[in-house]
């Protein structure tokens, strides 16, 4: 039975993809069985799984997504596309036109978890990339899931992020879905030549000490990130031993065996 994880934060460029897409690649490395949904609009994710042209897709989590609010007939698997050993559902552009009609529809918060719930017994893991924004997507994806991993760079105003996550985590918890728990926070970006950023480290550790798992692992600030993300690669295929795939697999490590 596949545990469901979003990665979330109200703020974007922390890290949220580029996490969902190098976590799911260090899990599968210890043998676990990977299924990720790019729930975001912009598709980045999707375009590291291989897929350039987003837009020109017809089976994408938009269109699962509609069927389902539609209660059309389908088949989930025939959504499902897999690239290195890794299952996925792909993203377009085509999710904000999905977003508008779930917007109008009274209960679609629960759309995304009545597709995951039949193939939650095929996986280990399924991780859930989402936009930097709290609408009625990323609702659904906190509905579907049975933790959220938060990640925040180590910068002042992605900090400050955190909490407003926290409130709207609270408030899913206890409307909809009350087994929703906190995997933890992840610290990225993370470079200790700066004292800021040591700072503000140090400062999150002891905000939520003994209430809210921050993870040991601290991905560190490095240009392999961004140039692996560029290529359309995970970090583990254009920077495999680096600094930066050692902190993923140590993340990976800490989720499998807590």
């Amino acid at each position: 039975m596949a545990e469901i994880i979003t990665v979330a934060n109200r703020k974007g460029g922390v890290g949220k993809t580029t996490t969902t897409l190098n976590l799911a690649y260090s899990l599968k490395e210890l043998g676990k069985k990977v299924f990720v949904i790019d729930l975001d609009p912009q598709a980045n994710l999707t375009r590291c799984f291989g897929i350039e042209n987003t837009n020109e897709l017809a089976d994408t989590i938009g269109h699962l997504l509609m069927a389902e609010l539609e209660e059309e007939n389908y088949l989930a698997k025939g959504y499902i596309l897999s690239y290195d050993g890794i299952d996925f559902i792909p993203s377009s552009i085509y999710l904000s036109v999905t977003e508008t009609q779930m917007k109008a529809e009274t209960g679609s918060e629960r759309i995304l978890s009545s597709i995951l719930e039949p193939l939650r017994d095929r996986y280990d893991y399924i991780l859930i990339d989402t936009s930097p924004s709290l609408n009625i997507l990323t609702i659904n994806a906190l509905c579907a899931s049975d933790s959220v991993l938060i990640t925040a760079d180590t910068q002042l105003f992605a900090i400050v992020g955190i909490s407003e996550l926290l409130k709207t985590i609270q408030k899913i918890k206890k409307r909809v879905n009350e087994s929703l728990t906190i995997k933890g926070i992840l610290l990225t970006m993370c470079d200790n030549r700066t004292n800021l950023s040591k700072l503000l480290t140090q400062q999150v550790e002891e905000m939520y000490q003994g209430k809210i798992e921050v993870f040991q692992t601290k991905i560190p600030k490095t240009v392999k990130v961004g140039e692996a993300i560029y290529s359309g690669q995970s970090i583990k295929k254009y920077a495999k031993g680096s600094s930066v795939d050692i902190a993923y697999d140590n993340l990976a490590k800490e989720i499998c065996y807590e």
